[in-house]
């Protein structure tokens, strides 16, 4: 049963009707909303929002004692921080016009349909959760500290940058709102999205489904689930991840992989708030907060028409990116420590020690696979590692000969081609001498090092560096 109040604040209603009361209440509470207090008499508004965590106000503005828009102008006075929508028995545009001014979030006229107003508690909620948010993240980048530095065990990282977003999201792991992570292959989103599942604090568990190359049926049982005879096969009912999660953490992996089909149903889904099993006509509420993660650049794909743009911005209410592993390169000595501890851990050996020469060759590689590249390195070495210093030969094999980076395109590109604004063509020769001096200034002397950043051989560069000498 879900005994967790949604949202984390108070939602108050001020009313003189009971009855209106105890029908606005019933339709919160069938859209997930919970966390809900009445009030029948204006005069006792002003205490209930002193005594109790409230951030969303509905008010009536015509009622015995204190009207609503005197109250109006003492909530926005005392209590600033609550986010206040009328509600009137009338269409009266210059009431609406001046409670606005006053400080009203919006107004709604109570003989509207109940929905149109549950949807505006809906975008109050959303924003009043967003100016909390702001609030915990300039206070965590103030103090320039991480509150539960423990939920990032299994990130190692020294990196500023990576830092930051720690903070961030630290500031965001409570919220209710989709949260979007992004990020290259192999650079670990899924350790982040475990970091938000662990600060958030939800009860229940973290559910993960990779969604690329399901079709549009398979989302919906994966996603749903299915009752008894839904199809031909479905001799039982079950569960989808939905409801395996409970009031846990739903998390889609490969979203930008998702049919447009699909798109829809994932955005009727975040939308309602709730989902019909495969056969089924009765809706069941989804409790989970939704987590997604991409390789892919969704901004791209919105504005070609490959995935919907409402979608793409409900699912980005928080954005996380995770920068690749060559913008981070000081976190490469630690993650090779941690995996050769790791890996010797798992092969039963004791911990290799490194060559001199590994720091460098590692740091002047740009890792497309990103870490999972360089663990896969790292097993790989110590799979075949027999004692003493580990060899480089599994590295060297692994990164092969130095690739080109150039883009496809880009060849004539200005911002690619260096001699592009030299007011002198330097010669032929002139440039690989250039070359081949900052290949082995980077490689801090290593001339083994420096020929695999040219694509050489080591005896075509010596031979080179004996002409220069000459």
């Amino acid at each position: 049963m879900n005994d967790t109040l949604y949202p984390s604040f108070g939602i108050l209603l001020v009313d003189d009707e009971p009855d209106w009361l105890y029908s606005m209440s019933i339709s919160l509470e069938r859209a997930g909303i919970t966390n809900i207090l009445t009030c029948n008499d204006s005069r006792q508004a002003l205490g209930m929002l002193a005594e109790n965590r409230v951030g969303v106000l509905l008010l009536d503005l015509t009622m015995p004692y204190l009207s609503g828009e005197e109250l109006l102008c003492r909530v926005t006075e005392e209590h600033p921080e609550v986010t206040v929508i009328i509600i009137s028995g009338l269409n009266q545009l210059e009431t609406a016009v001046n409670c606005m001014r006053s400080g009203a979030f919006d107004f709604y006229v109570k003989t509207a349909e109940e929905l149109r107003i549950v949807s505006g508690v809906r975008r109050a909620i959303h924003e009043q959760e967003l100016r909390q948010e702001n609030r915990e993240m300039r206070r965590r980048f103030l103090n320039d500290r991480l509150e539960h530095p423990e939920a990032f065990r299994d990130i190692v990282t020294a990196d500023k940058g990576m830092r930051s977003i720690f903070q961030y999201i630290e500031a965001i792991a409570s919220s209710s709102q989709p949260i979007l992570v992004t990020g290259e292959s192999g650079v670990g989103k899924e350790l982040v999205v475990r970091a938000l599942h662990r600060l958030s604090r939800r009860k229940g568990e973290l559910v993960a489904v990779n969604v690329a190359g399901l079709d549009d049926n398979m989302v919906s049982d994966t996603l749903f689930g299915h009752v008894k005879g839904a199809f031909t096969g479905a001799a039982e009912a079950r569960p989808g991840v939905i409801e395996r999660a409970g009031e846990g953490t739903l998390f889609l992996d490969e979203i930008g992989d998702l049919s447009t089909a699909s798109q829809v149903k994932l955005l009727r889904l975040l939308q309602e708030g709730e989902y019909y099993p495969v056969g089924s006509d009765r809706p069941r509420r989804m409790r989970a907060r939704v987590v997604v993660a991409t390789h892919q650049d969704l901004a791209g794909r919105q504005k070609t028409g490959e995935f919907r743009k409402d979608l793409y911005f409900r699912l980005r209410a928080h954005h996380v990116h995770i920068p690749p592993l060559r913008l981070r390169k000081d976190d490469i000595p630690l993650l090779l420590d941690h995996f050769l501890e790791e890996a010797a851990h798992e092969f039963g050996r004791k911990k290799p020690t490194v060559p001199k020469e590994m720091a460098l060759l590692l740091a002047n590689y740009d890792f497309p696979g990103n870490v999972r590249e360089l663990k896969a390195m790292v097993y790989d070495a110590v799979s075949s590692h027999q004692g003493g210093v580990l060899s480089l030969a599994a590295f060297t094999r692994a990164i092969g000969e130095r690739p080109d980076t150039t883009p496809a395109g880009q060849e004539g590109d200005p911002a690619a081609n260096p001699f592009f604004c030299a007011e002198r063509l330097p010669g032929f020769n002139e440039v690989i001498d250039l070359l081949v001096a900052e290949a082995i200034r980077r490689a801090q002397g290593n001339q083994s090092i420096a020929a695999r950043l040219l694509g050489v051989s080591q005896p075509t560069l010596s031979k080179r560096l004996k002409h220069l000498r000459t």
